[in-house]
Parts: structure tokens; C-alpha cells; sequence
């Protein structure tokens, strides 16, 4: 088994940009949203569809399993690390790009809920779809779903059994 993939610096220096800047947007927009919305009603961006509410999400994805913060940091910090490893596996080609930004993405947003887990033992939730029931979530949220959607539809019709034997984990 084949651990070494050789990148360019620059490889790991845009992974961090980017990771810092996704997690920056992260953190800023949930002070701005705690700010205009802690205490105060929902407000309607786009009427039936999106709206924001502000909720404090003592549980996990969608709100499941309240108040495991002790399990959801050790569960991140494995989740991380995985995802670390994978970003270092996956091959420097253009082809791979979206293998590598999806890593960069996810890896992003469990950090961006992670800090708020951390820092104030609960994840600030702020963004609800309006047109159905479904749980209050945020920026760092979308990234990782949309991320493991879109990854997940790679998988399936475009990545085929000779891409991931370049992928050495």
C-alpha cells in the first residue's frame, strides 16, 4: 500500500487559504446572525422559500442527538483527521480537483461548527427553508451536504475504479 503522494507546496498553502476562508465566512456570518436575530422573531429573505430563525443547536446534524458535545468533538476531531489524510491521498491532477475542494469544503465546515461547540457548547443555526418542516441550519452545514451530495454524484457517473486506485490512503 502506497502512502506518499508528492504535491506542490502551492497545493497545501491553497487548502489552508481556502479552509481559513470558508471558515472565516463560517464564524462572521453567525455573529452577524446572532446579532440581528437572537431574541427577535424569524424574518422572511425570500418569502415561502428562505427565511432566518435563530436557533442554538445543542445536537448534531439537524438538530439529532441533543447535548453529546463530549461525542461530537471526539467524533470532528476523528472526522478531521480522516479528512486530512484523504486531502493528502488525493492526486494533484485536475481531474481530482473536485475531490480535493470537496475535502477542503467539508473539512471546513466541521471546523466552522466545531469552533462554535467549543466556544459556546451549542451550534448557531440560522438559515430556514420555509416552503417545507425541515431543521433550522447554517453556512457550515451547506457545505458539508451539498458537498457530500455533489461528491456522491461524482462518484457514481464520473469517478470509475481506475481514478480511485490513484487515490493512495
Amino acid at each position: 500500500m502506497k502512502f506518499r503522494q508528492k504535491h506542490s507546496f502551492l497545493y497545501y498553502i491553497m487548502g489552508l487559504v481556502w479552509t481559513a476562508a470558508l471558515i472565516f465566512m463560517d464564524q462572521r456570518l453567525k455573529v452577524l446572525m446572532e446579532a440581528r436575530l437572537k431574541g427577535k422573531p424569524a424574518e422572511s429573505l425570500i418569502p415561502g422559500i428562505l427565511g432566518l430563525s435563530y436557533v442554538e443547536n445543542a445536537g448534531m446534524a439537524f438538530g439529532m442527538f441533543q447535548n453529546g458535545r463530549v461525542i461530537f468533538i471526539l467524533l470532528t476531531a476523528f472526522i478531521l483527521i480522516a479528512l486530512i489524510l484523504l486531502y493528502h491521498a488525493i492526486p494533484e491532477k485536475k481531474r481530482f480537483f473536485p475531490l480535493s475542494a470537496g475535502a477542503v469544503l467539508i473539512f471546513s465546515g466541521a471546523v466552522g461548527n466545531l469552533i462554535d461547540r467549543i466556544r459556546l457548547g451549542y451550534v448557531i443555526d440560522y438559515l430556514n427553508l420555509e416552503f417545507m418542516n425541515f431543521p433550522v441550519f447554517n453556512l457550515a452545514d451547506c457545505f458539508v451536504t451539498w458537498t457530500a451530495v455533489v461528491l456522491m454524484i461524482l462518484f457514481i457517473f464520473v469517478y470509475k475504479d481506475n481514478d480511485l486506485k490513484q487515490i493512495h490512503l
